[in-house]
């Protein structure tokens, strides 16, 4: 099965930022996954080396309504956006996306390793 890799630009805010307005210029993140190595999380890859490990699950539950599980939280922002909440003993980051980006992903995910769910159509 052969692994996802996409690229989306995203608003990265963490506790650690000195200037909130700083939160306007986007960034490049990296979402991927391999079914080889754990078929049910995604990775979620951050600026400065940071990757985070959550359910593909809970990224997909997270699209409709706030959910969450340990140090992850994700919830709809408005029609368009979707946040993911990461939580370390550093601090506490905060990402804003676009939901059609991480729908594309989860299509392609799901392409790689079906699963018994459905990918949430777009809005």
């Amino acid at each position: 099965m052969p692994a996802v890799e996409q690229y989306a630009r995203a608003r990265v805010l963490t506790d650690a930022d000195s200037d909130p307005r700083d939160d306007r210029a986007s960034v490049r993140i990296t979402l991927r996954y391999d079914p080889e190595t754990d078929p049910r999380s995604v990775r979620l890859g951050l600026p400065g080396r940071h990757e985070w490990t959550l359910s593909r699950t809970l990224l997909e539950q997270g699209l409709r309504a706030p959910a969450e599980s340990g140090d992850v939280r994700v919830w709809p922002c408005g029609r368009v956006q979707a946040v993911v909440e990461l939580h370390s003993p550093q601090g506490v980051s905060v990402v804003q996306l676009d939901t059609k980006a991480i729908l594309r992903f989860l299509r392609q995910t799901y392409l790689a390793a079906p699963a018994a769910q459905r990918v949430p159509s777009s809005r």
